[in-house]
């Protein structure tokens, strides 16, 4: 088991964290967390973002309803990305959407 010390936060103390659905492995979106907001996630269960624009806590689907409940937390071999793998109810994305990553794409050429 991995705690919040051996984590690699960036200069402003947060640590990406890629969410995916746990049985389909369908990312679903990409958040902010600081040891705090880690640490909450894992004693609730219900992941918990640090809002760099509004500079607080938020706790997915508090207010849409659209809850993320956390299956299992896994940490990089860099200790500095988190994947955070949930059962998500209802769509992810803040604009309705069941994942962030329904924007667009680029063409790849290999």
């Amino acid at each position: 088991m991995v705690d919040t010390e051996e984590l690699t936060f960036d200069a402003a103390g947060l640590i990406p964290a890629v969410v995916q659905q746990y049985d389909t492995r369908e990312v679903l979106m990409v958040g902010w967390m600081n040891a705090e907001a880690v640490r909450r996630t894992a004693e609730s269960g219900r992941s918990t973002f640090w809002s760099r624009s509004r500079q607080e806590y938020w706790v997915k689907g508090e207010t849409s309803g659209n809850r993320q409940h956390v299956k299992q937390i896994l940490v990089d071999c860099d200790a500095d990305t988190l994947l955070v793998l949930v059962d998500q109810e209802g769509p992810a994305c803040h604009t309705g959407t069941r994942s962030c990553f329904e924007h667009g794409e680029f063409e790849v050429k290999a």
